[in-house]
Protein backbone atom coordinates (compact mmCIF):
# COMPACT_ATOMS: atom_id res chain seq x y z
CA UNK A 1 0.00 0.00 0.00
CA UNK A 2 1.33 3.38 -1.01
CA UNK A 3 1.56 6.15 1.64
CA UNK A 4 -0.74 8.36 -0.45
CA UNK A 5 -3.47 5.71 -0.20
CA UNK A 6 -3.28 5.89 3.60
CA UNK A 7 -4.26 9.57 3.54
CA UNK A 8 -7.74 8.84 2.24
CA UNK A 9 -9.24 7.32 5.42
CA UNK A 10 -9.63 8.32 9.04
CA UNK A 11 -7.49 6.97 11.87
CA UNK A 12 -8.58 3.72 13.50
CA UNK A 13 -7.65 2.49 16.97
CA UNK A 14 -8.28 -1.13 15.97
CA UNK A 15 -4.85 -2.79 15.55
CA UNK A 16 -6.30 -5.36 13.13
CA UNK A 17 -7.96 -2.76 10.89
CA UNK A 18 -7.16 -3.09 7.20
CA UNK A 19 -8.58 -0.59 4.71
CA UNK A 20 -10.82 -2.04 2.00
CA UNK A 21 -9.36 -2.29 -1.46
CA UNK A 22 -11.37 -0.41 -4.06
CA UNK A 23 -12.69 -2.43 -6.95
CA UNK A 24 -11.69 -1.37 -10.42
CA UNK A 25 -14.68 -0.36 -12.55
CA UNK A 26 -12.65 -0.85 -15.74
CA UNK A 27 -14.28 -3.48 -17.94
CA UNK A 28 -12.24 -6.56 -18.73
CA UNK A 29 -10.61 -7.02 -22.11
CA UNK A 30 -12.92 -9.09 -24.29
CA UNK A 31 -11.29 -10.86 -27.26
CA UNK A 32 -12.21 -9.37 -30.66
CA UNK A 33 -13.84 -12.61 -31.83
CA UNK A 34 -16.43 -12.31 -29.03
CA UNK A 35 -17.34 -8.68 -29.78
CA UNK A 36 -19.99 -7.49 -32.22
CA UNK A 37 -19.39 -3.94 -33.43
CA UNK A 38 -21.95 -1.81 -35.26
CA UNK A 39 -20.60 0.50 -37.96
CA UNK A 40 -22.84 3.28 -39.22
CA UNK A 41 -22.92 6.94 -40.20
CA UNK A 42 -24.35 9.93 -38.41
CA UNK A 43 -25.16 13.48 -39.56
CA UNK A 44 -27.06 14.93 -36.60
CA UNK A 45 -25.63 17.93 -34.75
CA UNK A 46 -22.57 18.07 -36.96
CA UNK A 47 -23.45 20.92 -39.30
CA UNK A 48 -24.25 18.56 -42.17
CA UNK A 49 -20.89 16.78 -41.93
CA UNK A 50 -20.91 12.98 -41.96
CA UNK A 51 -19.04 10.82 -39.46
CA UNK A 52 -18.61 7.06 -39.39
CA UNK A 53 -19.48 5.78 -35.94
CA UNK A 54 -18.42 2.45 -34.37
CA UNK A 55 -20.56 1.28 -31.43
CA UNK A 56 -20.59 -1.79 -29.21
CA UNK A 57 -16.94 -1.97 -28.10
CA UNK A 58 -16.47 -3.69 -24.73
CA UNK A 59 -13.23 -3.03 -22.90
CA UNK A 60 -11.09 -0.41 -21.17
CA UNK A 61 -10.83 3.10 -22.57
CA UNK A 62 -7.14 2.76 -23.48
CA UNK A 63 -7.99 -0.23 -25.72
CA UNK A 64 -10.80 1.80 -27.32
CA UNK A 65 -8.37 4.67 -27.93
CA UNK A 66 -5.86 2.26 -29.46
CA UNK A 67 -8.49 0.83 -31.82
CA UNK A 68 -9.65 4.34 -32.73
CA UNK A 69 -6.11 5.40 -33.53
CA UNK A 70 -5.63 2.33 -35.75
CA UNK A 71 -8.83 3.10 -37.68
CA UNK A 72 -7.97 6.78 -38.09
CA UNK A 73 -4.47 5.94 -39.34
CA UNK A 74 -5.63 3.30 -41.83
CA UNK A 75 -8.41 5.55 -43.17
CA UNK A 76 -6.10 8.58 -43.29
CA UNK A 77 -8.62 10.87 -41.58
CA UNK A 78 -9.26 12.46 -38.21
CA UNK A 79 -11.66 11.38 -35.53
CA UNK A 80 -12.08 10.77 -31.83
CA UNK A 81 -13.23 8.32 -29.19
CA UNK A 82 -15.87 9.31 -26.66
CA UNK A 83 -18.60 7.67 -24.61
CA UNK A 84 -17.52 4.18 -25.70
CA UNK A 85 -17.80 5.05 -29.40
CA UNK A 86 -15.27 5.68 -32.15
CA UNK A 87 -15.98 8.60 -34.49
CA UNK A 88 -14.20 8.73 -37.86
CA UNK A 89 -14.59 11.82 -40.07
CA UNK A 90 -16.37 11.08 -43.36
CA UNK A 91 -18.32 8.11 -44.71
CA UNK A 92 -15.87 5.19 -44.39
CA UNK A 93 -18.28 2.41 -43.41
CA UNK A 94 -16.97 -0.22 -45.82
CA UNK A 95 -13.30 0.51 -45.14
CA UNK A 96 -13.78 0.58 -41.34
CA UNK A 97 -15.80 -2.64 -41.47
CA UNK A 98 -13.12 -4.46 -43.47
CA UNK A 99 -10.35 -3.24 -41.14
CA UNK A 100 -12.32 -4.40 -38.08
CA UNK A 101 -12.98 -7.80 -39.70
CA UNK A 102 -9.26 -8.16 -40.44
CA UNK A 103 -8.63 -7.49 -36.73
CA UNK A 104 -11.04 -10.32 -35.84
CA UNK A 105 -14.16 -8.39 -34.82
CA UNK A 106 -17.68 -9.37 -35.86
CA UNK A 107 -19.09 -6.39 -37.75
CA UNK A 108 -22.62 -5.28 -38.64
CA UNK A 109 -22.99 -2.35 -41.06
CA UNK A 110 -25.93 -0.14 -40.17
CA UNK A 111 -27.73 1.67 -43.01
CA UNK A 112 -28.47 4.70 -40.83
Amino acid sequence: MDWKDKLSFAYSTNPDFKPEEEESNEPEIVPPSKQKLIVGIERKNRGGKVVTIVKGFVGPNDELNKLGKTLKTKCGVGGSTKDGEILIQGDHRQKVASILQDLGYKVVISGK
